[in-house]
């Protein structure tokens, strides 16, 4: 089989099990640009009713805010309460430049100027906010929730590569979660050497049988569920003010708990 024909297989899977997810009330679903200090950049905006907080998404390499994949887990945290916003990283003329894709510097501060704006709009108020990011917009997540203008409660990353996040490892204080494939060797052993590196609450969640992109059946489902469980019990209003009293317990399925 043609990798073109593969590819569309991918995307017919993943955007049939968007269209398998019932609708949820929302308070907004808007195409948003947001202007950064070297480029503009478009999103979707999805807030439901009566949000409990919002999830930022930051994609990896060769993957957009158009992605089957991303759009099914940010309808999975919707239908949780969460409020979502996809946006592309780069612009459509810098996408095709290979170096700019693992520029974490670039990414990650694109990243943080989206959450400042973010933070400042009406549907905004008084919620939490957390970054989910796949492969290399993980490190990305991981960098910009260090930056000193962004408050960020809680991190997913989703077959990322913390890695490449090298020094600001250490310096990250929201509660990270990192899902990866069981099948997916190289980045499991990444994600375990850079967890060890973090002086956070990180937890490792291997998924059984996926692969590096969750193609096989059941694994994209158990990964956006994972995600939605450890946002939804940090982005809470009663989980995230001072963190006082116990934190909602995490049901993490096959979870190998790095440090605490």
């Amino acid at each position: 089989m043609r990798s073109h024909d593969r590819d569309d297989i991918r995307h017919r899977s993943a955007a049939t099990r968007v269209a398998s997810l019932p609708a949820v009330a929302l308070q907004c679903d808007d195409e948003v640009h947001v202007r950064t200090e070297d480029a503009q950049l478009a999103g979707r905006l999805v807030v439901p009713e009566d949000p409990v907080g919002l999830v930022v998404f930051a994609h990896g390499s060769g993957s957009s805010r158009h992605s089957p994949r991303n759009r099914y887990v940010a309808e999975v945290l919707q239908r949780a309460g969460l409020g979502t916003l996809l946006f592309d990283l780069l612009t459509p003329e810098e996408e095709p430049n290979r170096r700019n894709v693992f520029d974490i510097d670039l990414l990650s501060r694109r990243l943080a100027d989206v959450t400042v704006w973010l933070a400042g709009q009406p549907r905004a108020e008084g919620l939490s906010i957390g970054y989910f990011g796949a492969s290399t917009g993980a490190a990305a997540a991981l960098r910009a929730a260090t930056d000193p203008r962004v408050e960020i409660a809680a991190v997913v990353s989703r077959g990322g590569r913390p890695d490449l996040a090298r020094q600001a490892l250490s310096l990250v204080r929201a509660p990270t979660l990192l899902i990866v494939g069981g099948h997916d060797h190289v980045v499991l052993e990444l994600n375990r050497l850079a967890a060890q590196l973090m002086s956070c609450e990180v937890v490792l969640s291997v998924v059984p049988g996926a692969t590096h992109l969750f193609e096989e059946p059941g694994t994209l489902t158990m990964a956006a569920e994972l995600a939605r469980d450890w946002f939804t019990a940090r982005l809470r209003p009663e989980t995230t003010s001072h963190r006082s009293g116990p934190r909602p317990p995490f049901a993490g399925g096959d979870v190998d708990v790095i440090g605490s």
